[in-house]
């Protein structure tokens, strides 16, 4: 889907900005940073409308948070059926220590847990570290 409809069906306003934004996202298989953004879009936007575009992808379901071991956030597009309402995003996250890039495996689900009676789960998050496969 192109960066206009992705927007449109999210209820967001097509800006050069987010435009550029997902572009940029939908140029990579793997996870990025603020700051891997910046570097891309830097001789176009500050890093205060790159940081906001980031937050509203958030919250409208467009990109969601990968968590690794790495001291920055790190963002990755969505499934399709994604919304602001709730995220489909239960999935393993890979991390290759080699090159350092880190993945949605999205056909790899998080195995339910049984929790202690009194405890509810809102989000799980499972992070797998080896080789991928373009360094294996």
């Amino acid at each position: 889907m192109d960066a206009e409809n992705i927007l449109a069906e999210h209820g967001l306003r097509n800006t050069e900005a987010r435009h550029g934004v997902l572009d940029v996202f939908k140029k990579y298989d793997y996870a990025l940073s603020h700051s891997d953004l910046e570097k891309e879009l830097q001789k176009y936007f500050d890093r205060v409308t790159i940081y906001r575009t980031i937050h509203s992808f958030l919250d409208k379901g467009i990109i969601h948070k990968v968590i690794d071991d790495s001291e920055s956030a790190k963002y990755a597009l969505c499934a399709d059926e994604c919304s602001s309402d709730h995220h489909h995003d239960n999935h393993v996250h890979f991390k290759c220590t080699q090159c350092g890039n880190s993945e949605c495996l999205t056909n790899v689900q998080i195995p339910n847990l049984n929790l202690p009676e009194g405890y509810f789960a809102k989000a799980s998050n499972l992070l797998i570290e080896g080789a991928c496969k373009v360094c294996s």
